[in-house]
């Protein structure tokens, strides 16, 4: 059996910069061990696997290399990227079956535009693992599926450094711990970065799933709808972002690395 498979870099419009993940177009479901067991031998954060039920309709599933998640941006992105621009599905919005329910996915322009549920944070107390695991400690702590924590700067994320032996002793599964704060530039509101314990990819370079925490946090914070993300990890993601009621509204951008084939 042959299956196609891409690897796109979402949120950017540069390769070798924004989130990679692999995206696998099947005709019928396999196996979950065969889906788990191509994640594993990806190594990337998340690859996505589709089915398509109708001209616009899909149903999506995400595997990291170690457990299938119930959202993930980036490989949303990409996976609507490949849909298209590689399938040449020429629909004007695609949607997707997922386990974080109906996903609906529209050319936007340049931007391909996600259109995901809000996950508004609450109060939190910080875990004292977590705690000794940062170098620096934040000034606000809220919880939705991740931890949000808080900090006074920019600066502040940026010199943030993890101590992944601790942080890997805890288990957030499949939540992840974001680190924010007010963005120095007036082009962008927030800056964010998002850590994974116990995942193959401990900081993940763009997260679109974060995004649904962090868009209800800062459009409450800032006291407007429209927002402009960036991720400072190494590769760094741009987000055009805006709070929509109970949806959040992610904007990105999307490029191709690779096309070959798996053999199975």
């Amino acid at each position: 059996m042959k299956l196609r498979i891409f690897q796109i870099d979402a949120f950017t419009s540069k390769l070798f910069g924004g989130n990679p993940a692999a995206v696998c177009p099947l005709d019928n479901w396999l196996k979950d061990e065969t889906l788990q067991n191509i994640a594993i031998e990806n190594n990337l954060a998340e690859t996505a696997f589709f089915v398509q039920l109708s001209k616009n309709r899909f149903q999506l599933r995400w595997f990291t290399p170690e457990f299938e998640i119930d959202l993930c941006g980036h490989a949303t992105l990409a996976s609507a990227f490949v849909i298209f621009n590689e399938l040449g599905n020429d629909s004007k919005n695609i949607f997707f079956d997922t386990k974080s329910g109906l996903l609906k996915v529209s050319k936007n322009g340049e931007y391909l535009e996600l259109d995901f549920p809000s996950r508004p944070p609450k109060k939190e107390k910080l875990p004292k693992i977590i705690s000794n695991g940062l170098n620096i400690q934040p000034k606000e702590v809220w919880k939705s599926r991740d931890y949000l924590l808080v900090y006074d700067s920019e600066d502040d994320i940026k010199r943030i450094e993890p101590n992944i032996a601790i942080l890997n002793q805890i288990n957030i599964n499949p939540g992840g711990i974001i680190v924010t704060a007010k963005a120095k530039s007036e082009d962008i509101d927030f800056v964010s970065r998002f850590f994974t314990p116990q995942a193959a990819v401990f900081e993940d370079p763009v997260t679109g799933s974060a995004h649904c925490t962090l868009i209800p946090f800062w459009a409450n914070k800032l006291n407007k709808k429209k927002l402009n993300a960036l991720q400072i990890s190494e590769r760094r993601g741009e987000l055009v972002c805006e709070l929509k009621n109970k949806r959040v509204i992610i904007r990105g951008k999307a490029i191709k690395y690779f096309e070959g084939t798996i053999e199975l």
